[in-house]
């Protein structure tokens, strides 16, 4: 019966040891990381989305004449924020895809805008215009460190629930699924163009 218990006794240690290479607690982190920097995605867009009405209503007063190209804006923004993926629809390319129009779509309406601006000197020169536009700008680019992070840790957690013997944990005891990343689509490639 000794025998047996210290048989058991080492199997269950060696059981133990093991499990910490079933990838449970990497693959958890990886989840929330991913998680996390969803909503840093999302936080980034929400700013743009509150700095565009500023935008607009400091440019109204300056450019009465580009009113299709202000419309726009507030279209696109007024569209986007109507596109809501939550951390539980990440692994639906259709969510996804439908997000990143939504986004590409104000992307391209504020590239308009701003081809506006440095067309009319008297808005370039308006200091309020030039702190928005700053804001604008700064926000693109936190915009896009944001998505980087998010598609760095998806590629991360996609090799994490792929690999062996991580994979076996994620599909059978966790039922993990991959995530999408974002993709540059054809709005997004294509240049914007403003015609008077």
């Amino acid at each position: 019966m000794t025998m047996y218990r210290q048989f058991f006794l080492a199997f269950s240690l060696l059981g133990l040891f093991s499990l910490g290479g079933c990838g449970y607690n990497s693959l958890q982190s990886l989840d929330e990381q991913v998680k996390a920097s969803w909503s840093e995605v999302e936080n980034q867009y929400q700013r743009r989305s509150e700095l565009i009405p500023n935008l607009v209503s400091v440019v109204k007063g300056y450019a009465k004449h580009e009113k299709e190209t202000l419309e726009s804006v507030m279209k696109a923004r007024a569209e986007a924020t109507q596109v809501k993926v939550s951390a539980e629809s990440l692994s639906d390319p259709k969510a996804i895809q439908k997000f990143q129009q939504a986004q590409s779509q104000v992307s391209s309406a504020l590239s308009r805008l701003l081809v506006v601006a440095e067309n009319y000197p008297n808005l370039k020169a308006n200091e309020g215009f030039r702190d928005l536009q700053a804001q604008l700008e700064g926000t693109e680019n936190r915009i896009a460190v944001a998505r980087k992070r998010y598609i760095d840790l998806v590629a991360e957690y996609n090799t994490g629930i792929r690999s062996f013997p991580t994979n076996l944990t994620a599909k059978f005891l966790l039922g993990l699924k991959t995530r999408e990343a974002f993709s540059v689509s054809e709005e997004t490639k294509a240049v914007p163009k403003v015609e008077f």
